[in-house]
């Protein structure tokens, strides 16, 4: 799936400005990236915006679907997917594609993973999965789940592909979890990474994308992954990497040096803030506030930029 480029020489590790303003084209929200993270300024008008993707293109993320689950924290949870998909198909300028962080399905089965690529399939957009752990549950080979997705992948479903001058990676984390719950890449994987990454221009902005965070959100939990530290050695020499997770259904995001780490809400059900239950879970809150704690990412590319402009848009936003 990964088309590669010609080589470049020299740091290409330039640091981003203390203050650098960029353009979201999705909804049209103009952005300043104050200590390298995008926060909203105001509201753009449609030309704006759509001058704004004539530069650069648009791509969304979402996770967390859970298609199956129908349990306090949310029963209706094929209802609020339907509802973040009408969100997509209602967006002025249609995205590039999306991409699905994991926990499409609950269960596994069929059924779940028919019921979701007929609703995310009618957004009319290409999109690329990674699986969660939810996904793999069917006698923890996750064949169901590589009969619908992995094909040109490799291992148990990690690729890369080019859009415009920006590689994307897909990662695999959830195949061998470690004790706690911690993801787990693995040598052949990591491997896989060092040599995909290899022919790139340091220049080259990076997107990564996998299901359980990249960084240690609260181990305790099994929010992180236990080898990431190698795959981010491999992501050093990049002046822009991006990397875009699930899996803890609620937003965080960190940044370290030129790597932006994100986590996007779930469009199911939301779990506690890092230690503030007893354990991580579907967390039951009142029925009207459900939809401000679920939504989608939009992420921003524009050429002559560094960094990617996010934004995370909550259902009852939408």
């Amino acid at each position: 799936m990964a088309d590669h480029h010609d080589d470049d020489h020299g740091d290409g590790v330039s640091r981003r400005h203390a203050l650098e303003c960029m353009i979201w084209a999705g909804t049209g929200v103009l952005w300043t990236v104050a200590g390298g993270v995008p926060k909203s300024l105001g509201l753009l008008d449609r030309a704006e915006a759509a001058e704004a993707a004539s530069k650069g293109f648009t791509f969304l993320q979402i996770s967390d679907s859970h298609v199956g689950f129908d349990k306090p924290a949310n029963p209706h949870a094929l209802d609020t997917l339907k509802d973040a998909i009408a969100h997509v198909k209602a967006l002025p300028q249609k995205p590039a594609f999306m991409i699905h962080t994991g926990d499409i399905t609950h269960l596994s089965k069929a059924s779940e993973f028919d019921s979701a690529q007929q609703i995310i399939g009618s957004a009319g957009l290409d999109v690329h999965y990674v699986p969660g752990e939810h996904d793999i549950i069917d006698e923890g080979t996750g064949k169901a789940y590589l009969e619908r997705y992995g094909n040109n992948t490799k291992g148990s479903g990690w690729y890369s592909f080019d859009q415009e001058g920006v590689h994307f990676i897909g990662l695999v984390n959830v195949a061998n979890l470690k004790a706690g719950g911690l993801g787990y890449l693995g040598p052949e994987q990591l491997e896989w990474l060092e040599d995909d990454l290899k022919p790139l221009k340091n220049s080259t902005p990076i997107v990564v994308f996998a299901h359980i965070p990249l960084w240690s959100v609260y181990p305790a939990w099994g929010w992180g992954t236990d080898d990431s530290a190698q795959a981010l050695v491999y992501l050093k020499r990049f002046g822009s990497v991006t990397v875009l997770n699930g899996h803890i259904h609620q937003l965080m995001q960190k940044v370290e040096g030129n790597v932006t780490f994100h986590t996007a809400r779930s469009t199911a059900f939301p779990q506690p803030a890092p230690g503030a239950a007893a354990s991580p879970g579907p967390m039951l809150v009142p029925a009207e506030k459900l939809k401000s704690l679920l939504g989608i990412t939009s992420v921003n590319f524009q050429r002559g930029r560094e960094a990617l402009a996010i934004t995370d848009t909550a259902l009852a936003d939408a």
